[in-house]
């Protein structure tokens, strides 16, 4: 209710500043706040060190309080306007569809992705064993994106079709793990007959023996 009121207070002092009057008061005279605009989506107020100033979004970011892409404000698809306005037209260039926003890399499966920032896009890996999926704006596992991926060519491992009962495999079952030959940082989990990467966490390493991740002797 006190954020609601002040809101209120903003708007009338934005009025009385168009009038030329003097200019209002944040209610914080250091830091940085910054305040939901009651009708637009894209727009807040920032109070900076006690001066009070509205604030636009840039394109393809909208302002639900807790964005931190930047200047406040977050990816428009991750904000619930509600019943607030916004403008939904984008201003595009090569790999950006909005000039603030996160893109695939490619129409295929794919390892890297695109991050906008002004319009310019940069490219950035997932992590290893993860591809790219549109639908959550991040990395997934590739047999989560059976229509575009292959989890095999994605892990670079091939799950057994058969697990042999008498196997450390079997322990895990219904989700058999596997050593991956050379690598002692990860280890294979199958999910359906489809290869996950899980990796070991830091300061700890895979036992192909206990096909678990156990941390360094210190």
């Amino acid at each position: 209710m006190r954020q609601t009121l002040f809101t209120v207070a903003l708007i009338c002092s934005f009025g009385i500043l168009a009038h030329g009057a003097s200019a209002p008061h944040c209610p914080e005279p250091y830091g940085e706040q910054a305040y939901a605009h009651p009708d637009n989506c894209d727009q807040f107020f920032l109070c900076t060190n006690g001066t009070l100033t509205l604030e636009t979004c840039e394109n393809g970011l909208l302002f639900d309080g807790k964005g931190n892409v930047h200047n406040h404000c977050n990816y428009n698809w991750a904000v619930d306007c509600g019943t607030k306005k916004f403008d939904p037209n984008p201003i595009s260039s090569p790999g950006c569809e909005y000039a603030f926003g996160v893109y695939p890399d490619s129409a295929e499966c794919s390892t890297t992705y695109l991050k906008c920032a002004f319009g310019e896009p940069s490219q950035h890996h997932c992590d290893e064993g993860l591809a790219y999926d549109e639908r959550i704006h991040g990395c997934n596992w590739p047999d989560q994106l059976l229509h575009i991926c292959n989890p095999e060519a994605v892990v670079g491992f091939k799950c057994p079709v058969k697990v042999d009962s008498s196997s450390p495999s079997a322990r895990f079952w219904p989700f058999p793990r596997y050593p991956l030959p050379g690598d002692q940082h990860h280890l294979i989990t199958c999910v359906e007959g489809h290869p996950r990467l899980i990796a070991c966490g830091e300061g700890s390493l895979f036992n192909e023996h206990t096909l678990t991740c156990e941390e360094l002797k210190k």
